[in-house]
């Protein structure tokens, strides 16, 4: 095993939002009063304080503010926070910092003082560019909002910009996801998030179903779409991320190759490694969920509570490593190096090998001795490709 510890990057969770989308299982709460920005991003600094044992000698690779809405923050905010990580921890010198906005909350000043604030990423929530199904969806914004946004983050000189898009949609037609695609790629998008709505528990549309495609119009969707963008220059690189060569985020990257990212913001999760005794320990961590739980951890009268920001942490035990690294590598059509197996589980070369027979034997995953990446038809069937690659079930078997 290598005794070098794999890339870190930094997650921030905005846990408030204007309105709860139908289909959102996030941790995001609709905002009931102002905004308690000072307080939450004096929270925030708190609580990276609290984990800098983790970052002890290394650099954060990325920054990723998600939510809720990160962009009802101010860029002044914003300004804060990012000095006083860059106080606390070092930065790689090309370091991707993104930022979620929902173009219901745009603002065209907000949007150059984020650039201004050294976010050199913005991702934008379009969802889809129908206004009857962005009114099916709950999004507080219309298509012309969406436009608008993109060519404000053009002007504002975000060179990497994001468009998020779903297909699938209630009483979706084919032309009509395709049309999605043209009109974001009207834009410019250096990256798309394209992926198929799914009713997650504990969401509105789980406990109200709403009429969905079938089979056949979702598979032609999925057909026509991967047409269209690869003839745009995009390359599928992950399940639902496509980008042209050089713009994939390297953040998404860097948890699908299982590296390692600190999480703060209410309901945020770190997976961090660290070695002891030259052995690999990886230890997950989540943080209060509830917004005024987190902030309450942290009041100016008592400066922090003596529990910390954490609500829970466990270590990965060795025999959930191999799994749990190959739920994240293989969703990247090109898999990963083979070596990143050991440097980043600390298993062996002999627990790939009989961790993923199953699935080789079955043509549904490619193991040689550069790269361990699905086949095709295993991108296809992923759930079933993990399934025989789940080492409890051969253990049983």
């Amino acid at each position: 095993m290598s005794a070098e510890l794999p890339p870190l990057s930094l997650y921030i969770h905005t846990p408030w939002c204007v309105r709860k989308c139908p289909y959102c299982d996030f941790n995001s709460h609709e905002l009931q009063s102002s905004l308690p920005e000072r307080a939450y991003i004096d929270a925030l600094i708190a609580d990276l304080e609290a984990d800098l044992d983790a970052a002890a000698g290394r650099k954060l690779e990325s920054i990723f503010i998600g939510g809720g809405t990160p962009s009802l923050i101010s860029a002044a905010g914003y300004c804060r926070l990012l000095d006083a990580i860059a106080d606390r921890v070092a930065l790689a010198e090309d370091i991707e910092i993104t930022l979620e906005a929902n173009p219901g909350t745009f603002e065209r000043e907000r949007f150059f003082g984020f650039r201004e604030a050294g976010i050199n990423r913005l991702s934008l929530g379009v969802q889809s560019f129908s206004d009857t199904a962005l009114a099916r969806l709950g999004r507080i914004h219309g298509s012309d909002d969406a436009r608008r946004a993109a060519a404000t983050a053009r002007e504002a000189g975000f060179d990497e910009l994001n468009i998020d898009l779903m297909h699938g949609l209630p009483g979706q037609r084919v032309q009509a996801a395709r049309d999605d695609i043209e009109q974001a790629l009207a834009l410019s998008p250096t990256h798309l998030s394209w992926y198929q709505l799914t009713l997650e528990p504990n969401t509105a549309f789980y406990s109200r179903p709403p009429e969905l495609p079938d089979e056949t119009v979702l598979e032609a969707i999925q057909q026509q779409g991967e047409t269209r963008l690869t003839a745009a220059g995009f390359a599928r690189y992950e399940i639902s991320a496509w980008s042209p060569p050089g713009h994939a985020s390297r953040h998404n990257l860097n948890y699908w190759r299982f590296g390692d990212y600190l999480g703060i913001g209410a309901g945020a999760h770190a997976k961090l490694s660290r070695l002891e005794q030259g052995e690999l320990v990886i230890e997950r961590r989540w943080k209060v969920r509830q917004p005024q739980g987190y902030l309450a951890r942290h009041t100016p009268a008592q400066k922090s509570d003596p529990r910390g920001f954490t609500a829970g942490s466990r270590e990965v035990d060795r025999d959930e490593r191999g799994l749990e690294f190959l739920m994240n590598a293989l969703r990247l059509v090109q898999g990963v190096p083979r070596g990143d197996w050991s440097a980043r589980t600390g298993l062996d070369d002999a627990r790939l090998i009989r961790q993923t027979a199953p699935a080789v034997r079955r043509e549904l995953l490619d193991l040689d001795s550069e790269r361990l990446r699905a086949t095709p038809l295993g991108l296809l069937f992923l759930d079933d490709l993990l399934a025989l690659c789940d080492d409890e079930i051969l253990v049983r078997g």
